[in-house]
């Protein structure tokens, strides 16, 4: 891997050779980019698997190139030819190299003639780590097959052959066969009012990086929530996804007022089954959500706040490797929190600003988190998927606040409009975000801050000592009433709790010790029936200091929400506390042998990974 070099201030443009430096990827844009794609699949259902080609649009770069390199996973390749301005196609001699663990196969293909399209012929396979199948029972509804993707963060070479890097951005469109009665939906417009005849064609007329490219078919329904925004999600679940999200079109509002025209037409949101891995993903046009968020009160749309963010940091503006995913993921959350104020009030934003920021701080304390790893830019070594954790997050978002604070709010909003114009559908890295921030505000508005505090954020471990952090005097309530609880001198049942909304359980829970004593456990189940909760940001918190506490009462309830479950956040913390005893490992075992099926591959490898390093500590 060659190394990231500051860029001069003022030089706003990356060369070619700068993006060539990906470590997660075999493609080479400093000689060849593709620009647009041309997709042709049929969904197979019974034999799990997309059949069908990939037609890559090319900008030769290098003159002397004497290759195609393209990413690939586990795919069978069955033709490749290459195809000239007259449109005559000619087969190409490819090669496909060995699979990598976490790369896969670098799928290299003679290009001597420089043709203007590469057609690939392929199909994927029944573990594609992108894709994940579910049998109908494994569904609400129980009456057809689902399928959806997940190319976050280097999967979608599981799915299409493709220069795999955020570097890289193109356009792209997509002609999809299926059975009849499924709809399909990709990460384009979509249009809810699409019969069910099986034909589905779909085109994005925005570069996007590969990451961004999805697709989902299944049993679906559609729900209009207003002028550019609608809900897809199974029949019986498409009611109350429409009620939950209602607020769509004011979140999208709010978030133009400040920072600028929305980008991409529509806004549309697909509930996926409960296996979905994350949250959300912001797919453009069409975010994928958890139907975790569906609790009934709107407490946890800020996920789809922070999904519909990403229309402007992440998706509009993109980190250039997975090295500066925190340009995505930290803009994002701190966007996330300014719309959640804007719609819902600055009490939320406070409060889940302070969630995210104290869980941080237990993290880096408890060296849950390596050292390089705290870094906003870290140093190689990271894989691209281990790059997706809490510090882009929260240390990202909790940096931009510092700005805002230091710089005044309407001079960081202006600022921070002006980026997003600027960089719009680009790719970039830290060091050109760093370049444009001292040229645009710190020269600008000088004594605010200084530079040195701003390398201390990015590139040292660990939170700076005087990082600012928002009051919120009902978490303050809080913290008096859980130690008083702990301390032994007030009740359970005396608890001010019946007014909690999610985040004040989740801040009162997160407070707890990590293993609370039993008798304090079954007092507060006595008295608040947190066992069998719905909620389960909720559920996640209680279960993992239960089952840390010894109560085995709680270990059916906790295995029926690790079964419903497949999202990591909410499904690992269980796993790893069951995994910290002998009769807890067997439990978690037992559990996972049920549930594996319906899990996405990210999920079943993370749980298989907490057994295999169980079992190696207690050799």
């Amino acid at each position: 891997m060659r190394p990231f070099h500051a860029l001069a201030v003022g030089a706003l443009v990356l060369p070619l050779s700068a993006f060539a430096a990906d470590p997660h990827s075999y493609a080479q844009p400093d000689q060849v980019r593709v620009t647009h794609l041309d997709l042709d699949l049929k969904i197979d259902f019974p034999r799990k698997q997309l059949d069908g080609q990939a037609t890559l649009k090319l900008d030769w770069k290098d003159a002397k190139a004497p290759s195609l390199v393209l990413d690939t996973r586990d795919l069978k390749i069955a033709s490749v030819e290459g195809v000239d301005d007259a449109g005559k196609a000619t087969a190409l001699k490819y090669a496909l190299a060995p699979r990598d663990k976490e790369l896969g196969s670098k799928l290299t293909i003679d290009t001597p003639r420089h043709p203007v399209q590469v057609r690939i012929v392929y199909s994927t396979v029944p573990t594609a780590s992108g894709l994940q199948w579910l049998t109908p029972e494994q569904t609400a509804d129980k009456k057809l097959p689902f399928m959806f993707s997940q190319s976050e963060s280097i999967h979608a070479r599981s799915w299409v052959p493709l220069q795999d890097s955020p570097a890289i951005r193109f356009t792209y469109s997509a002609h999809v066969s299926a059975p009849k009665d499924v709809r399909v939906v990709m990460s384009a417009i979509n249009d809810a009012k699409h019969p069910l005849d099986g034909d589905y064609r779909f085109n994005q007329p925005h570069p996007i990086p590969s990451y961004l490219l999805a697709i989902g078919a299944g049993d679906i329904a559609a729900r209009e929530t207003g002028p550019r925004s609608a809900v897809y999600a199974e029949p019986s679940v498409v009611g109350k996804a429409a009620r939950e999200f209602e607020d769509t079109e004011k979140l999208i509002a709010a978030t133009e007022k400040l920072y600028g025209p929305y980008a991409w037409d529509r806004y549309d949101l697909l509930v996926l089954p409960p296996s979905f891995p994350f949250g959300g993903m912001e797919n453009p046009n069409m975010t994928f959500a958890t139907p975790t968020l569906l609790v009934g009160d709107k407490s946890l749309v800020s996920v789809i706040s922070h999904e519909l963010a990403h229309s402007w940091s992440g998706n509009l503006v993109t980190s250039a490797a997975w090295r500066d995913i925190w340009l995505n993921e930290g803009f994002t959350t701190y966007v996330q929190g300014r719309i959640t104020e804007a719609v819902y009030g600055k009490s939320l934003a406070d409060e889940e600003a302070l969630i995210s920021a104290r869980g941080l701080e237990k993290s880096i304390k408890d060296k849950a988190i390596a050292e390089n790893a705290q870094r906003l830019a870290p140093k190689p070594g990271i894989g691209a998927d281990d790059s997706i954790s809490e510090v882009p997050y929260d240390k990202g978002s909790w940096f931009l606040r510092t700005l805002e604070q230091r710089f005044g709010r309407d001079t960081f909003d202006a600022y921070l409009k002006g980026y997003f114009a600027h960089f719009a559908f680009q790719s970039i890295t830290t060091e050109q975000m760093l370049d444009y921030l001292k040229a645009n505000l710190f020269d600008k508005n000088p004594g605010k801050m200084s530079w040195d505090e701003v390398k201390q954020w990015v590139y040292e471990p660990g939170i700076p000592k005087d990082a600012p952090l928002p009051d919120s005097p009902r978490f303050d309530a809080i913290d008096k009433q859980r130690a008083a609880f702990l301390g032994g001198t007030l009740a359970a049942d005396k608890l001010d709790a019946k007014g909690w909304n999610t985040q004040e359980w989740m801040y009162f829970l997160d407070g707890m010790p990590d293993a609370p004593a039993l008798d304090k456990v079954r007092q507060l189940d006595a008295s608040w029936h947190l066992t069998g909760t719905p909620n389960a940001e909720i559920g996640m918190r209680w279960y993992t200091h239960a089952i840390a506490a010894g109560d085995k009462d709680v270990w059916n309830a906790a295995a029926e929400h690790m079964t419903r479950i497949g999202r990591l956040y909410l499904t690992m913390p269980l796993y790893k506390a069951f995994a910290k005893t002998p009769e807890g490992l067997a439990f978690a075992e037992q559990v996972y042998a049920k549930a594996r099926g319906g899990y996405h591959p990210m999920t079943q490898d993370a749980v298989e990974a907490v057994f295999a390093k169980a079992k190696k500590g207690s050799k």
